[in-house]
Order: C-alpha cells, then structure tokens, then sequence
C-alpha cells in the first residue's frame, strides 16, 4: 500500500542515491558537476535559488509497483548538520499520512515510508537522532515507525570509534527506544536484502522505528580529494587490499553459474564507458555554452517576484458571534474546571456590543476558527501549548471529573477541514524541525509551534538557519510555518524574556521570512488570518505577548475583528489630523510590549506634544507605510526609536538605517 518514500540522508553514497535509487540520469547529475568545473554559476535573481551544495540537493522519482500503481521516491534536500533532516522527513512523512479533510484528522501510516540514512559517527553523537527517536511513537508525531540504515563506516571524518562515542556499537542509542537493531554484512548484498525484508516485515507488523546497522567502510576518504591514510593508516591498508563488494558478489555469480566472467567484464566496462562518454559530451557541450553565454541556467528563476494583492482578513461580526457560541459550549454533561467556568463565560459574552473587549486567548481562538471553517486545516503544537504557558488558551478542555478531553475547534461545522492540537515533547531541535517537514509537505495547512518562552527557540537554531530561513534561496522550498515566541521584558530573567529578535531580523533577506511584533489582539488576528490565506507563503515569526496577554489597555474591539486588516505601521490615535499632528514636537517609533509601558507612564501624561508610532511588520521592513506617517508630523524636532531590550539586542540595530533616510538629517536619530 506504499505510495511515497521519503528518504533523509547525510552526503556519503548519496549520488548513488540520486542515481540509482531515485533515478536520476547520469546526465543531470555529472551536468552540476562540469558546470562548476567550467566556472559557470547559476544566474543571480531576485528571490532566485542560489546554488546548493551539490550534495545537498533533493530529486524525486517514480515507479510502478507490482500493482501498477505509482509509487513516488523523494530525497529530501538537507544541509551539512548531518542529521537535521531526521524530523524534517518525518513530518513531511506524517503530513503525508493524513487526512486534513475531517475535523479530527485521520492518519494512515501504511502509504508512507520514511528512511533515513545516517553516518555510524552521526548517528551515536548527533542529539537530534534521540529526539526524533522519541517522536516516533507519540501520537502528534508518529508515522508508523521509519527505517534507520546506519551506513558504517567505522569512522567519522577522522574521528575513530573510541574517540566518538561510549557505546560498543554506533547502532547502540537505539536500544533506549526498544528499536530492533539488525547487524548486517555489507559486503554480502544479499543478507543486506535480507535485513531490509526483515525491516519491512517488522515494521508492518508493529508499526515502530527499526534500524539496519550497515557494516562497512569507506574505500576513500570523506571527500574526493582527501587522504584518509593519514589518520587510519592501518585501516586504510586494509581496505586497500580488500576487494570491493561488486567484485565479491561477481566473483559469487560466476562460482554460482549465474553468469560467466567474460560476460560480467563486458558489462562493467560498457557502464564505465557509456558513463565517460557522456561526462565528455557533457563537459564539451558547457565548455561551448561558457564560451558562447557565459552562464549555465540551473532554474534559479523558478521562484519570480511577485506583487500580490493582501487577503481579505475582516470576518463580519454574526460570523464571529456564531463562531465565538459554538468554541464557547462543552458537551452535556462535560464538567469544567472551576477556575475555568469564568473564562469561558467571559469569552461567551466577549463579541456582545463594541464596548466588549477581546483579549489575545480570544483572538486567536476566533482567528483560527474562522480560518478552520474558511477551509485551511490547523495544527497547533509546542511547548504547553495545548493549555498554553500563561493559561491564555486552552484549546482543549478537560473534564474535571472524567479527565475526558473536549476540542471545541474540532467541532465548529459538519464540514471543516482538521484542527490537530498536541502538546510537543520538551524537544527544539527535532520538535521545530519535524513541523517543518510537515508544513513543507501540506502547503495549503496553518502549521504552528509555539515555544514555552521564546528563547527557548535557541535550541532549534539548525533548523531556523539551515531550513526555515535558508530553504527558499537554497531548495525552492517554502511553507506557512508560524513560529509563536512569547517575548518581553517582565523581571523574569534573561531566559524568560528575549525570543532574540535580532538574530531573525539578522536573517531575513528578499522576503524569505515574515518577522512581527504585534501590539494588540486585533491585530493578531488579522495576522494570523493573513498568514493562512496569503497567495505567497512564507514562514513567520511573531513576538507574541506575556504580560499583555490579560491587559486591559491591549484588548481590542469586536469592530477591530470584524473590519480593517492587519496593519504593518500603527499611528498615534490621539493624533488623527493634520492639526493635532501639528503640535507633536517628539516622534517616538515603538515595536510591542513597550509601548504599553510608555503610554502607561507618569512622564507620558505632560507629554502632549509626543507621538508614539508602532512599528508592527518589523520584516520585511514597512517603508512604504511608515513614511507618509512620518511626514504627517512636519513640526518635529526630535526622533527616537525605543525599545526595552539593551541597545545590542531586539530590533535597534536593524531598524535604525532603515528610518534614517525617512527622518530629516537636520533632525536628530536617538535612541
């Protein structure tokens, strides 16, 4: 019943991969080759691919099976930390297990496998390879259990066994996870058969993680060019007499009757002729285009710029309203917590005339129901995040007596697409990495993970850099993954308060990602809106609130929900026409949480003639909204941009060139 394998692998043997497993011709891989050694570079384009790694590159093929049927062999694409892609295939393989059609999404394991191929040095040390491990059997995460094939070298790099891990053997991490470790004999083609059957079998019967430990070598050194005898210089006089495994199992058919030796050499020098030729043909015919064009196109223009129209992101309030009734109601009988009947009488009432307020909880839960029943499938996973950190969600509800746990954005319509919730393991790196590969995989789905607190985030750092932030130039490869990072300064800490801001404006670059730092419920939902329904994807990172998440002065107004849109550039209300713009004399530009603590100051009462501006969409930079705000206050003699964080961190550093030509030279830049 397979129908996709994806397969995660590090660089070793993975041109053979390509070739041979996946199916790629020999002439489009030795073509990236002879490209490079003509000195031919892909063209540069905006929001173009740049080239990859040739090693780090994904293809996909297709085969039919004995059914006739069309089975689908992806290679995913990775980067050099050899393990990242582990989750990053999982998820794509569990996205493409289910079935977002219904409000609780079903899963069928059997039509995906995952494999993933690791290095025996990797494979022990690398912290990834555990976490993802211990995905494999939770329900948000499982997958139906993924084949590991440790390629065993028997050395890293240069790092020999007894320098790289404690264990007798790479495979041995495994054991923890109760994953069955099958010790195979490469040079024996057919007991490695052996093992994949045996792999398969297992995990059709008990649908968990098993690993094939591939025992081998490496004949030459980690790259073409290096010397491996240098540091095994024992090992490597070994393999230098040992004979390979095409010429054993040669050496086997002949013995075996199965073909003659005159045959099998005819057959081994006409591969390696027809693989020479073409190379030549190849190298020929790029040398010309060098010559001619300059240049090899490699499809770097396969991702053009865009200008696309904004969503419409207002939801009218009676649709709001019978949203709010339905995510409000519990089943008969269901007993909620005491502490909890409050909130959800409040929340109830929270769309009952303008005057009501609604707090961040309530905009998200209306967001994401609205954006549910508009057709988008939602998965929300993270830290606590079921609950959420600060008590502000609660997108499960149990019963206080029962324990029975109630969904209500599961039950918005008879029709709506899925709405997953699951609390992730206390994991980052492979967490992160796994929603990832599933919102690559499900384009049209809102994939959210939430951090405990943002810098918590720190511990994904390889997938934002390698994969989120890198993916679209490198790969092609976008999604609409949302990552919500609890951000602000409240006395709690250095490890409590920065989601580092500075580090993801660091990293934008031609709009490969969204950066936000919204002030109010208002205009978190829109955003969260507009992420679901915006023609051009693209990862997002929102700073979202802790303290503010019960403000009073932060609510927002059903209006505020149900017209507008999301709003990169916030101006001063209390300076709507030119005439009270007149009088400000100091412009202050804000992102998030301070604002509150600005307007909420004693110093801030006298201070009549200061506007404060709210910078929202920090990236991609709001230029074109920003300056004609600027320009409504003409009278000003003093900028400034403020901020809580100290002036080496949060947004300082980024924003500042940005405004510098938007403010007049003869006017100060503070801050």
């Amino acid at each position: 019943g397979t129908r996709t394998v994806m397969i995660g692998m590090a660089h070793r043997g993975r041109l053979n991969v390509l070739a041979h497993v996946v199916g790629v011709s020999h002439e489009a891989i030795l073509s990236e080759f002879e490209a490079g050694r003509a000195g031919v570079e892909a063209p540069a384009a905006p929001k173009g691919g740049s080239d990859d790694v040739k090693y780090h590159l994904g293809a996909e093929g297709a085969f039919l099976t004995a059914d006739d049927a069309e089975m689908r062999v992806i290679l995913s694409p990775n980067p050099s930390h050899l393990e990242a892609v582990n989750p990053v295939i999982t998820g794509r393989a569990r996205a493409e297990q289910t079935d977002r059609s219904t409000a609780i999404p079903s899963v069928d394991h059997s039509t995906t496998l995952p494999v993933l191929i690791h290095g025996d040095a990797a494979f022990a040390a690398q912290g990834v390879v555990a976490e993802t491990l211990n995905l494999g059997r939770l329900d948000g995460y499982a997958v139906g259990g993924t084949v590991h094939v440790i390629a065993n070298n028997q050395v890293g790099f240069t790092t020999g066994p007894r320098e790289g891990r404690s264990t007798d053997y790479s495979s041995d991490l495994a054991k923890g996870f109760d994953a069955p470790i099958i010790h195979v004999n490469a040079d024996d083609p057919e007991a490695c058969l052996a093992a994949a059957r045996l792999a398969m079998m297992y995990r059709e019967r008990f649908g968990h993680d098993v690993v094939i430990d591939l025992v081998g070598y490496r004949r030459y050194g980690h790259n073409e060019g290096d010397e491996p005898s240098y540091t095994q210089p024992a090992m490597y006089e070994v393999i230098g007499r040992h004979p390979s495994v095409r010429e054993q199992y040669q050496a086997r058919l002949v013995e075996a009757g199965v073909v003659d030796a005159e045959t099998a050499e005819t057959t081994i020098k006409a591969a390696q002729r027809e693989l020479a030729s073409t190379q030549a043909a190849l190298r020929k015919g790029v040398e010309e285009a060098a010559a001619t064009e300059g240049e090899l196109d490699r499809g770097s223009e396969a991702i053009p710029p865009e200008e696309i129209g904004e969503p419409t992101t207002a939801v009218p309030l009676d649709r709001l309203q019978a949203l709010n009734v339905v995510a409000a109601t519990v089943p008969d009988a269901f007993t909620v917590h005491p502490k909890l009947v409050k909130m959800l009488d409040r929340r109830s009432h929270g769309l009952d005339g303008d005057e009501a307020s609604v707090d961040w909880g309530h905009a998200e839960q209306l967001a994401l129901a609205s954006i549910l029943v508009d057709g988008t499938p939602v998965r929300l996973t993270g830290q606590d995040t079921v609950r959420g950190t600060f008590s502000q969600r609660h997108a499960a509800l149990y019963d206080a007596r029962t324990g029975q746990r109630y969904v209500p954005l599961q039950h918005l319509a008879a029709m709506q697409p899925a709405f997953e919730l699951h609390n992730s393991p206390l994991s980052e790196y492979a967490s992160l990495g796994f929603e990832y590969g599933y919102a690559v995989a499900a384009r049209n789905a809102l994939v959210l993970w939430e951090a405990q607190y943002g810098d918590f985030v720190n511990g994904a750092e390889v997938i934002i850099d390698q994969f989120i932030i890198a993916g679209l130039a490198k790969w092609r490869q976008t999604s609409r993954l949302t990552l919500l990072l609890p951000h602000g300064y409240e006395g709690s800490g250095p490890e409590h308060s920065s989601a580092r801001l500075e580090r993801f404006l660091s990293l934008g670059a031609e709009g490969n990602i969204r950066i936000v730092y919204p002030t109010t419920p208002a205009q978190y939902f829109h955003l969260l809106r507009r992420q679901a329904l915006h023609v051009e994807a693209r990862p997002l990172v929102v700073m979202t609130p802790k303290s503010l998440l019960r403000l009073p002065a932060s609510a927002s107004r059903p209006s505020e929900l149900a017209g507008g849109s999301f709003r990169p550039v916030v101006d001063d209300p209390r300076f709507p026409d030119a005439k009270s713009a007149s009088k400000v004399r100091r412009l202050l530009l804000v992102s998030g949480k301070v604002y509150y603590d600005l307007i909420g100051s004693e110093e801030m009462e006298g201070a009549r003639d200061v506007a404060i501006v709210r910078v929202e969409r920090l990236y991609p930079f709001p230029t074109d909204e920003l300056g004609p705000i600027i320009e409504r206050y003409a009278k000003i003699d003093s900028f400034a941009w403020v901020q809580e964080e100290p002036r080496n961190m949060g947004a300082r550093k980024f924003v500042l060139p940005k405004i510098r030509h938007l403010v007049p030279y003869q006017i100060p830049l503070g801050d």
